[in-house]
């Protein structure tokens, strides 16, 4: 986990850096990115110089085999080499063309990222371009940014170190692709990495209907969708948060139940796990050093908020039924944790001032929109069998740890410590709305799949005949093979984010304006103004909405002022508009619109893209 320590913490450190060096510059320069980076790179050295590398405590599923240790071995690294391709060919696929040029073109690969890319790409020159951090709200104007964009903001890091952006797109997504795999790995075996691979329910099985290879979970009508193609992808904080999670959920395994317990370990079906409980605390592994794990979990909020909620929720049960020597740890990590994370929610969150988004809604997205079904073919189409092994999971453990009891002191083993959380984060995910949009609970049901995937093979799957763990091995995955792999089908054309020419003509003639003024223009995902980083009244209606925004009566005045109406200029001050975009978009929505600023105000610049008129400057007169 050296590896996987390292680059966390190079991409932390470089953060938080960035972070507090232009919130003292009032913004980033290429200097103090660079130093920022630097910076990080030294911290990851340390780390990986200072990480333990504890020995593999969890075996592959070939391991269960009575055949010798030569042939164990071999089926071992055919198995692990088989998950790794396959994770090789959805990273190259995904991310090699996550953002492309195309003739005149500037193309994606996955159609579900049309929106979210380019609201990444707006945050990530928001910050490279300077703007005073934590910055102003590119996509509403009476807010400071309200997201977990520290992904965004490291890569903004790179581009003010003139890194091309395409290529950091790229290349932050190849190697969170090989920090999720190897993490995938070390947590939870080859059986890890295919959970998260082929996550899925029973839509895939229309394969069998059809024989076309298509992305069956990606279907409007499917809540839990394919972790790689839907989550991976487009939520760029997960590139940071798998790794993380998982390197804090490694290291709390090693540090409190020892570097080899057993968890899952088929090759090793008859430990005691009672005696392993036993050992004593201060012998057990602590994989990383203290700094490197308060700094992950601390900052996490910045990354990734539903990770830092389902970590928090885990180290609360270990706190609640740890012994005296782990709770102190755990006590002395929180609280130095608690002032720098509420740090960061309280910037990311406006000071404070985003409202609760937290609602009492039982069912997921059972009754929401084209989700909605009823209540057994939902959990079963969406999930398929993994809820019935998720259950049976955390029963065996819970009868196992009930049957070990010393009197009337129940044993907590590694199993029941973990799936316990586990559960109540998936009970969470099931009974609160923790946003917007109900399907964004999948963020936290994400977290509760994971830890539970370990157990789910050292509790169940190992104990099995080898034809019964290779059939229930196809039940869980072959849907999510069939919809991953017909998401990455080579036909697939690509899909147009916007012109590149457009692009970089508005970028031209924006240039040399302040990188603080805000622009009345046409709200829509692609603008070319926000793919240049700059500010709008609204950005796109579902971003907005999905950020808890109550935009509608700012949107009725900005197309009163688009449309040039009576009191336009009152408008104009109100939504603090410095400047008035008027292009193809514009055109199109605003047929109507009288224009009145094309007399009125000064043209700062225009071309085939269309114009830009300064509204705090007057028109020249005739002869100026």
């Amino acid at each position: 986990m050296r590896a996987i320590s390292a680059g966390v913490t190079l991409v932390n450190v470089a953060t938080i850096c960035g972070l507090l060096f232009g919130m003292a510059g009032h913004g980033l320069s290429s200097s103090s990115a660079a130093v920022s980076l630097i910076i990080g790179a030294l911290a990851a050295i340390c780390s990986f110089v200072y990480t333990v590398e504890a020995a593999r405590s969890f075996a592959t599923p070939s391991e269960t085999s009575v055949s010798p240790a030569g042939s164990r071995q071999r089926y071992q690294f055919f198995w692990l080499w088989a998950a790794a391709g396959c994770f090789a060919l959805f990273a190259f696929r995904s991310f090699c063309w996550l953002l492309y040029i195309d003739g005149n073109e500037l193309k994606i690969q996955s159609p579900n990222n049309l929106g979210d890319l380019s609201l990444h790409i707006t945050y990530i020159n928001n910050f490279a371009h300077g703007v005073s951090l934590w910055p102003d709200n590119p996509i509403f104007v009476f807010s400071k940014l309200r997201y977990p964009a520290g992904i965004d903001l490291f890569n903004g890091l790179l581009v003010c170190s003139h890194f091309d952006l395409i290529r950091g797109l790229v290349c932050v997504g190849l190697l969170g692709c090989a920090a999720s795999c190897w993490a995938l790995y070390r947590w939870a075996g080859v059986f890890g990495i295919s959970a998260f691979l082929f996550n899925g329910g029973l839509a895939g099985f229309q394969f069998f209907y059809s024989f076309h290879w298509l992305d069956y979970q990606g279907d409007k009508s499917i809540a839990w969708k394919s972790i790689p193609l839907a989550m991976l992808t487009t939520q760029r904080g997960l590139l940071y948060a798998v790794p993380a999670g998982l390197l804090l959920l490694y290291h709390w395994r090693s540090k409190y139940f020892g570097g080899v317990t057993g968890i899952g370990d088929p090759g090793r079906a008859g430990l005691d796990q009672q005696a392993q409980e036993s050992r004593p605390h201060r012998g057990r592994l602590q994989v990383l050093p203290f700094w490197v794990e308060l700094s992950i979990y601390a900052t996490m909020p910045l990354f990734h908020v539903h990770t830092f909620l389902a970590l928090s929720i885990v180290l609360a049960f270990f706190f609640l039924f740890g012994d005296s020597a782990r709770r102190k740890d755990l006590a002395l990590l929180v609280g130095l944790a608690l002032l720098p994370a509420t740090f960061l929610i309280w910037l990311i969150t406006d000071h404070f001032q985003a409202r609760s988004i937290l609602e009492w809604h039982p069912g997921f997205a059972q009754n929401v929109g084209d989700f909605a079904a009823p209540f057994i073919w939902f959990w079963a189409r969406n999930f398929g069998l993994t809820l019935p092994f998720m259950l049976m999971a955390l029963g065996l453990s819970c009868w196992g740890a009930w049957q070990r009891r010393a009197g009337k002191k129940i044993i907590w083993t590694p199993a029941v410590t973990f799936l316990v959380p586990a559960t109540v984060i998936f009970l969470l995910a099931c009974l609160v709305k923790t946003a917007p949009w109900e399907w964004d609970n999948t963020k936290l049901i994400l977290w509760a799949y994971l830890i539970f995937v370990p157990f789910i093979w050292s509790e169940l799957f190992a104990a099995w005949p080898v034809a019964v763990r290779t059939a229930a091995c196809i039940g869980l995955f072959a849907s999510g093979f069939i919809s991953l792999f017909g998401g990455l089908a080579a036909g697939n054309p690509g899909y147009t984010v916007a012109d590149r020419a457009e692009v970089d003509a508005v970028g031209n003639a924006i240039r040399k304006l302040p990188i603080e003024a805000r622009f009345a223009a046409y709200p829509t995902y692609n603008h070319p103004l926000l793919l240049q980083g700059r500010k709008l009244v609204l950005g796109y209606a579902g971003h907005l909405w999905t950020q808890g925004f109550d935009y509608q009566s700012t949107s009725d005045r900005l197309t009163h002022l688009m449309l040039g109406a009576d009191g336009w200029r009152e408008d104009a001050r109100f939504l603090r508009v410095r400047y008035l975009f008027w292009g193809k978009e514009e055109k199109s929505f605003y047929p109507a619109s009288r224009r009145p600023w094309e007399q009125e105000n000064r043209l700062v610049n225009n071309g085939s893209w269309g114009a830009i008129y300064d509204l705090d400057q007057p028109a020249p007169k005739l002869g100026d």
